[in-house]
């Protein structure tokens, strides 16, 4: 099979992201070529992966038990990292895909790829939205939207609407990272009766309120008392119905669990790569008879599948942007780089040498 020569950003050991040459499959019928132009940073994946955090490098993954601890732990180098790009297509055998167009697609940070849509998901980029929010549209927006729907599912049972899990509802979100501001401003969208986001940076709050959001000071770690004084239902009842929870941290999780209502749903779309000596499961969650559940984009909710393909969470994600796009540019996009100063940029932010951390980070690509 013949290929072609892309650069890609990979992690040569824990610590040491690297440009690499790499190599995909020239286009051939039913496929297109598509020159990368606009790739996000996810910091919290992306970093796990740099350090060496990842689960996986850690304990190992079985894929057939679907289980940590029972097989070798992965190694390095790591040829990819990445899951929000945007390219042009250049070279096209596909009557859907002609060039000129944009697409997103999940196939990390490299300079091109070979676009086959029968055997990865492409989504067209419309002309009416700015291309650089285009990255929202492949991975990252469908987990978000993906986070609604389990809270549907979870609330109103399989095959509820998007709509179901907080539609006049109290929901709370924890961690004003892009996942969690992206899930609070779909909640709002698709009608929750009141909407609170519990971040501990000041910096943070001060974005979410950009956005027109309301910020919870969860510096101390007891944001969840101002949801409970705030949100009363009647005697013995206070707190959010439902909380999506949007970091990777135990302390988030604790706060999650004691602001909930009781019989409350936490939806957890966190990746978590230490402990959590944080979270008590003999307080709330036992006495207030509450539930946790995992919202991870590699599946929706049981039932869900048929009518909640890649392609419809990407449509959910296309509806926000259109919505609030403008909004999401100006307070989300933090830092706009060349992708040959990612590994750079990547190893920094693993270091904790950044001055300013990014909320969002975004790897712009030269023509080619």
């Amino acid at each position: 099979m013949a290929e072609r020569r892309v650069r890609s950003i990979g992690v040569a050991g824990p610590g040491q992201p690297v440009l690499l040459d790499d190599m995909e499959p020239e286009p051939g019928p039913g496929q297109a070529w598509v020159a990368t132009e606009w790739s996000g940073i996810s910091a919290g994946t992306e970093v796990a992966l740099v350090r060496g955090t990842d689960p996986h490098h850690r304990l190992g993954w079985n894929p057939d038990l679907r289980s940590f601890g029972v097989s070798a732990p992965d190694g390095y180098p790591k040829r990819s990292l990445g899951y929000m790009e945007v390219g042009r297509v250049t070279e096209s055998y596909a009557d859907a895909l002609p060039v000129g167009s944009r697409v997103a697609m999940a196939y990390g940070h490299r300079t091109g790829r070979c676009a086959d849509p029968t055997g990865t998901t492409v989504i067209p980029v419309p002309d009416d939205l700015d291309p650089l929010l285009a990255i929202y549209l492949a991975q990252m927006g469908p987990i978000c939207v993906n986070g609604l729907l389990h809270a549907a599912a979870a609330l109103a049972g399989p095959g509820a609407s998007l709509d179901a899990g907080v539609r006049d509802r109290h929901v709370l979100i924890t961690g004003a990272g892009v996942i969690g501001l992206l899930t609070a401003l779909l909640a709002v969208r698709h009608g929750a009766a009141a909407v609170a986001v519990a971040e501990p940076s000041r910096e943070r709050r001060a974005v979410t309120e950009s956005l027109g959001l309301d910020a919870v000071d969860d510096a101390d770690g007891r944001g969840w008392l101002e949801v409970k004084r705030r949100w009363r239902h009647g005697p013995g009842d206070a707190g959010a119905d439902v909380v999506l929870q949007c970091r990777g941290h135990d302390i988030a999780l604790a706060t999650a669990l004691k602001a909930l209502r009781p019989q409350g749903v936490v939806v957890d779309l966190g990746f978590y790569q230490a402990g959590a000596e944080a979270v008590r499961l003999g307080e709330e969650f036992h006495h207030n008879g509450l539930a946790l559940v995992c919202a991870q984009i590699g599946r929706v909710p049981r039932g869900m599948a048929a009518a909640w393909t890649r392609t419809a969470l990407a449509a959910a994600t296309l509806d926000l942007l259109r919505d609030r796009g403008e909004q999401i540019r100006t307070s989300l996009v933090t830092d706009v780089l060349p992708f040959e100063d990612g590994p750079d940029f990547l190893a920094d932010l693993a270091g904790r040498r950044l001055a300013s951390p990014p909320l969002q980070a975004v790897l712009q690509f030269g023509p080619g």
